[in-house]
């Protein structure tokens, strides 16, 4: 099977455990994910699985011929992730029964092509983006309030050094969310709700997989 499946963010609710806590979770619809495309070892020279997520009928001749004989007309968000174990069949059907109530997953945004990752920000300082304190407030500084400050030395090394943290474009970039707890799964509607929250906008694609570095609760 595969270690990890396409889905897209709902949004955030909370959840009451046994105890009456109220704990914080973020809904995702995991598939349904269909197999679109195996790739093998002696053929490919590795080995994986193609996913597609959410069905649509906007697509070009290529994309028709790719997905022929699948059983929905076309699908809009294709992703290659690893395959092990029992094989996958093109035009199988996969979703959120594929994970567990309790289990590890790690959440990632932007891994798709041509899908969003965190939220864009814009151009943003150094105050914002970085988490900066700024210049001092008194003794005469009056327009130093959210400048970054030194960027360097004239003479030694006489240029910015690669990797400086400065002003720029802030979000909209991919990140993952490691260790993320299944606190319960509904097979029936695909949707899995994890702990706390995961990056993104409402209805952002994301990539959710089996926990690969492995906490002990």
């Amino acid at each position: 099977m595969v270690d990890a499946l396409l889905g897209r963010k709902i949004g955030m609710t909370q959840v009451f455990t046994e105890r009456g806590e109220a704990v914080p979770v973020t809904v995702i619809e995991v598939g349904p994910n269909y197999g679109t495309q195996i790739k093998t070892a002696e053929r490919d020279g590795y080995s994986a699985v193609q996913l597609g997520f959410l069905e649509t009928r906007k697509l070009n001749k290529p994309e028709k011929g790719h997905l022929k004989g699948l059983p929905v007309p076309g699908l809009r968000h294709l992703h290659e992730v690893k395959a092990g174990g029992e094989p996958l069949e093109v035009g199988q059907q996969l979703g959120a029964g594929e994970f567990e109530k309790g289990q590890k997953v790690d959440v990632t945004v932007g891994a798709v092509n041509g899908t969003a990752g965190s939220k864009g920000k814009g151009f943003a300082g150094t105050v914002k983006r970085h988490g900066f304190a700024g210049g001092p407030k008194t003794h005469g500084q009056s327009d130093r309030h959210r400048a970054p400050g030194s960027i360097g030395a004239s003479a030694t090394p006489g240029r910015v050094m690669k990797g400086k943290r400065m002003a720029g474009q802030m979000g909209n970039k991919r990140r993952t969310v490691l260790n993320l707890t299944v606190i319960d799964v509904i097979p029936d509607r695909n949707l899995v709700l994890v702990k706390g929250g995961i990056p993104g906008a409402k209805n952002g694609i994301v990539v959710v997989r089996k926990a690969i570095k492995r906490r002990n609760a």
